[in-house]
C-alpha cells in the first residue's frame, strides 16, 4: 500500500523532468516559456494525482457527498488558472499600452550624414547574392560532394551573413540527413561547413580536421539547446547563430535576452554565450565585451521591432493608434550591408499611414545596436524592385530586396535580378530620390556606367574623384565588336597589357583614332571582367 501511495508523485516527477528535458524552458520568471511550462506542469500533476487527492479528501470526516467533492476539485483546478492569470496581468503591465515611454527609449537613434558614413561603392564589397540564392548555391555544392551528400544535408536554418577577412560571406553548417545517419556518424561529428563569397558567388566546402560535435542537429546531451540549458538554466536564449572566426574555426553565437520593462516587456540583449562547435568549450560575454569578429548579436527582427517602437511611441500609445502624429515605421523588408568591419541591417522608414515613399532609412549595427538615421526621401524598396523588374519584364527576372549603395555621391538601390532557377543574371540600380532613373547591366560595373550616364542626362552632378582614373599613351592595338546592338572598341596602349572598353555611340571621336595615335582616357575598373570602362576620350 505504501508503494502505491508514493507511485503518483514519483510518476509526476518523472513526467515533469521529461517535459523539461524536451521543452528546455529557461527557469526564469521573465520567460514566457517558463510560465507556459508551469501551467502545463500543474495541469499534468493534477491529472496524475487526481485520484490520490480525491481519495485523501474523501477520507476526512468533514467532507461528505458529491457536491463537496466537486468544490474541492475545482479549487485544485485554480492552480493552473492562477498561473495563467498572473501571466496575463504581468503581460499587460509590461506592454506598450502602459509603458510606452520605456519602449520608445529602448533604442537610441542618431541622425547621420549618408555621404560621410557610406563610402562610394567598392565592387569587392558588394554582396550580390541574397539568402535564397546562397542556399541554392550551397545545396548545389553539396550535391557535388559524393562522399558526403548521402550522409549530410545543408542546414539552411542557420544561414548567417558575416564579414570574413573584410569580405561579406555567408556560412552554412551541415546537418545529419536523419536519425540513422546521426547514429552512424555521431562519432566523428559534422565534418564541414559551407562558405559562400557574396561578391564573387564562389562556394567552398570547408572540411574540418575534427568534426563539429555540438549543434542543433545533435541529440541528447550534445544537442546545442540542451547542452546550454543545463549549463545556463536561467538564461533566455534568443536563437543560435553560426559564425566562424578569422581562422575559420566554427562557433555558435548564442545571444541571451533580458526583459527590461516589467515582467515580460522590453526585450533586449544582455550578452552572448560563445560555444566552440567542435569542442563544446563555452564562454559568456557581456554585450559590451563581445569580440570584434562576431557579427550578429542583435538579430534583424529585434532591431526592427525596437525601431518601430521608437518610431510609433514618441507621443504615447494612444497617439500611435488614433492621431498617429509623427509616427514612423520600417518598410516591408530589410537587407544587410558591410560597413566599418561590421554587418548592419538596412531598412527604409515610412509613414504609418501607408505612404508609397520613404521619408528616410536606418542602418542598425548587429553587434553594438548603434542606429543611424538618414533623412533622405524617395522610393520605397518595393517600388524600386518593380521598376527594376519592369526593365527586364521580357525575361521574367525577379529582383532581390535592394541594398543601399553610394554611387557617385547619390544614395542608390542596388538589386540583383534572378531567373526562375534563382541564379543572378543581371544587376540593376535605381536612384532613391529620382526613382525613374533605372539602369541594368550584365555586370556591376556595366550597370554602374549606364546608371551614371542616366544621372548625367537627368542633370545630376556625378563628379567622382575616388574611382575615376586618367591614362595617356599611344594605341598599340584596337579591335571592334558588336554586343547587344552596340559597337564597342577594345584598345591597348603602349607599355600596358590592359584592355580599355569604349562604347562608340558615347565616344564617337574614337572612330578617328588609329594604331600609333596618342590618346588620353578617363576610366574606371570593371574587376569582374578584368577590363577598364572608358568614361571620356581625349
Amino acid at each position: 500500500m505504501k508503494s502505491k501511495k508514493w507511485l503518483p508523485p514519483i510518476i509526476t516527477l518523472v513526467v515533469w523532468f521529461g517535459m523539461f528535458y524536451w521543452q528546455l524552458p529557461a527557469l526564469n520568471f521573465h520567460s514566457n516559456d517558463f510560465w507556459v511550462f508551469l501551467v502545463i506542469a500543474a495541469g499534468v500533476g493534477i491529472v496524475i494525482n487526481l485520484w490520490s487527492i480525491v481519495e485523501k479528501l474523501l477520507s476526512r470526516e468533514d467532507i461528505q457527498g458529491q457536491e463537496k467533492k466537486l468544490k474541492l476539485f475545482k479549487k485544485f483546478l485554480l492552480i493552473p488558472a492562477a498561473f495563467a492569470l498572473f501571466y496575463c496581468i504581468g503581460s499587460l503591465l509590461s506592454s506598450p499600452i502602459i509603458r510606452s515611454k520605456a519602449y520608445y527609449e529602448l533604442l537610441k537613434v542618431e541622425t547621420s550624414n549618408f555621404k560621410e558614413d557610406v563610402k562610394e561603392v567598392d565592387y569587392t564589397q558588394i554582396p550580390i547574392l541574397d539568402k535564397d540564392s546562397a542556399e541554392r548555391l550551397a545545396e548545389r555544392e553539396m550535391g557535388s560532394m559524393v562522399d558526403m551528400v548521402s550522409q549530410y544535408e545543408v542546414s539552411v536554418a542557420y544561414n548567417t551573413q558575416i564579414n570574413y577577412q573584410t569580405k561579406p560571406v555567408r556560412v552554412i553548417p551541415l546537418e545529419y540527413g536523419d536519425i540513422i545517419k546521426w547514429l552512424t556518424n555521431r562519432g566523428r561529428g559534422i565534418p564541414a561547413y559551407i562558405r559562400i563569397d557574396m561578391t564573387t558567388q564562389d562556394v567552398e566546402l570547408v572540411k574540418l580536421q575534427e568534426g563539429m560535435k555540438y549543434s542543433p542537429a545533435e541529440h541528447f546531451g550534445r544537442k546545442l539547446q540542451r547542452y546550454l540549458r543545463f549549463r545556463y538554466p536561467t538564461a533566455m536564449f534568443r536563437g543560435y547563430n553560426f559564425e566562424i572566426d578569422d581562422n575559420g574555426t566554427p562557433y555558435w553565437i548564442c545571444p541571451i535576452e533580458q526583459k527590461t520593462i516589467g515582467l515580460f516587456g522590453g526585450t533586449d540583449i544582455k550578452g552572448i554565450v560563445l560555444v566552440n562547435a567542435v569542442t563544446g568549450e563555452d564562454i559568456y560575454y557581456d554585450v559590451a565585451d563581445v569580440p570584434q569578429w562576431i557579427d550578429e548579436v542583435y538579430d534583424a527582427g529585434l532591431l526592427i521591432q525596437q525601431y518601430d517602437y521608437y518610431g510609433t511611441l514618441k507621443n504615447g500609445f494612444l497617439n500611435s493608434i488614433l492621431g498617429q502624429r509623427d509616427c514612423l515605421q520600417t518598410t516591408e523588408g530589410y537587407n544587410y550591408i558591410a560597413l566599418e568591419d561590421d554587418v548592419w541591417v538596412y531598412t527604409g522608414v515610412t509613414s504609418v499611414t501607408g505612404d508609397e515613399s520613404n521619408v528616410g532609412f536606418v542602418l542598425m549595427n548587429q553587434r553594438t545596436k548603434e542606429t543611424r538615421y538618414y533623412l533622405i526621401s524617395g522610393a520605397k524598396e518595393i517600388s524600386a524592385m518593380s521598376s527594376a523588374e519592369g526593365q527586364v519584364q521580357h525575361l521574367g527576372y525577379k529582383a532581390t530586396f535592394p541594398l543601399l549603395l553610394n554611387i557617385e555621391g547619390e544614395p542608390t538601390y542596388f538589386l540583383a535580378l534572378k531567373d526562375g532557377a534563382g541564379l543572378v543574371k543581371k544587376y540593376a540600380m535605381v536612384n532613391i530620390q529620382k526613382y525613374q532613373i533605372v539602369a541594368t547591366g550584365d555586370t556591376v560595373a556595366e550597370c554602374e556606367k549606364t546608371y551614371v550616364d542616366l544621372m548625367k542626362g537627368s542633370g545630376i552632378d556625378t563628379i567622382s574623384t575616388e574611382k575615376t582614373k586618367t591614362i595617356t599613351g599611344s594605341i598599340t592595338a584596337i579591335k571592334d565588336i558588336v554586343s547587344d546592338g552596340n559597337t564597342l572598341y577594345y584598345i591597348m596602349l603602349d607599355g600596358k597589357e590592359d584592355l580599355f572598353e569604349v562604347e562608340v555611340k558615347s565616344h564617337l571621336s574614337i572612330l578617328q583614332k588609329q594604331i600609333g595615335d596618342p590618346i588620353t582616357l578617363e576610366y574606371i575598373e570593371d574587376s569582374e571582367r578584368n577590363v577598364y570602362l572608358v568614361l571620356a576620350v581625349k
